[in-house]
């Protein structure tokens, strides 16, 4: 039997929805984890988008929590292999504690479930946030860039190399596994504004009437690539490596355009510089601090939306033979353009 953490998220939605799919009207049954029915309801409702509606009935629901230890012993009952996608995704510096326990004790919990339980394989749904620093002398960042601790990073991309390193500790104790490491992660934006991250979070400013772009640069991924990267990897005899999974290197300013001009609204059109970024959190942290109200901008992210990354897929090309789906077509595949009045 397959386990699937995180199975109420974007990818694990879609990765249960591939899963069942590959299986083959259900050789082997799949398991995912829920923390209330409501949240059931995100996954169901990926399933209705791709009309899918009869696949959700084969998934095995069991209620469990990746930082309930007592939970997690009785899912793992019976399981082979684990995808391991449950995570919590903030970049507000308030929610540092909650990052830490999710992320890395939970992640510590699942690898510990996977040493005693005998499981053959975990696959970890990571980020780039993990990677190293872009090097003056470098024209990339690879699998083997190396992480600074010297360097200023993000709550969430600490609480996520905290949890990588929970996974290597796990193979040097036997366990085999596979680190995916995504860039900003494209899917159909849905009702729910547990998913109102990344792709997501950009489109809804955009709807809004976003007037300001950056220049900065990141690597750009369709969520079913991102989950047929995975299911591939698992069902081979490659292990204990990463991967970076990211279709192409995009500016800020290109992706927001194309979800402009699919939502038949207007573009951003006032370039956000780096110090007006730097002026931006400072505001931002005095309203929160003021009107107690939760960060949007942190220093960190802020610095990111200027910063030019560009991130190497080379590797997983190779292992794979992998052809991404291009981003302009797949978001335009994704997003209902806004109703003219």
């Amino acid at each position: 039997m397959i386990l699937v953490t995180g199975g109420t998220g974007l990818v694990g939605a879609h990765l249960l929805l591939h899963i069942i799919e590959s299986q083959n009207s259900g050789m082997e049954k799949v398991r995912a984890i829920y923390r209330n029915n409501a949240s059931i309801e995100k996954t169901k409702s990926v399933f209705a988008f791709y009309k899918k509606e009869k696949l959700f009935q084969q998934i095995e629901w069991v209620p469990a929590d990746i930082t309930d230890v007592p939970s997690l012993e009785i899912t793992f009952q019976n399981i082979k292999t684990v995808y391991h996608c449950a995570a919590l995704i903030s970049f507000d510096p308030a929610d540092e504690n909650k990052l830490r326990k999710i992320n890395i004790e939970g992640t510590a919990n699942v690898v510990n479930f996977c040493i005693a339980y005998g499981i053959e394989k975990l696959c970890f749904i990571s980020s780039i946030a993990t990677l190293g620093d872009l090097l003056p002398h470098e024209k990339y960042i690879s699998e083997e860039t190396e992480w600074n601790p010297e360097q200023n990073h993000s709550d969430y991309a600490i609480s996520k190399y905290g949890a990588e390193m929970e996974v290597w500790r796990g193979h040097q104790e036997g366990l085999d596994v596979i680190i995916i490491n995504p860039g900003v992660i494209l899917g159909p934006v849905l009702d729910h504004k547990d998913w109102e991250q990344g792709s997501g979070q950009l489109l809804t400013q955009v709807k809004k009437g976003l007037k300001y772009y950056t220049k900065g640069t990141s690597g750009f991924v369709a969520v079913i690539d991102v989950v047929k990267i995975a299911m591939s990897l698992m069902e081979s005899t490659i292990k204990n490596e990463r991967f970076i999974v990211i279709a192409e290197n995009i500016t800020f300013q290109d992706v927001l355009n194309i979800m402009a001009d699919t939502l038949h609204v207007q573009r951003p059109n006032t370039h956000a510089s780096p110090f007006l970024m730097e002026l931006l959190w400072r505001l931002d942290w005095i309203s929160s601090v003021v009107f107690r109200t939760k960060r949007r901008l942190s220093k960190i992210t802020a610095k990111a939306t200027y910063t030019q990354n560009i991130y190497s897929n080379h590797k997983i090309k190779q292992q794979l033979n992998f052809n991404f789906t291009a981003v302009k077509p797949y978001l335009k595949s994704i997003i209902k353009p806004e109703k003219k009045v």
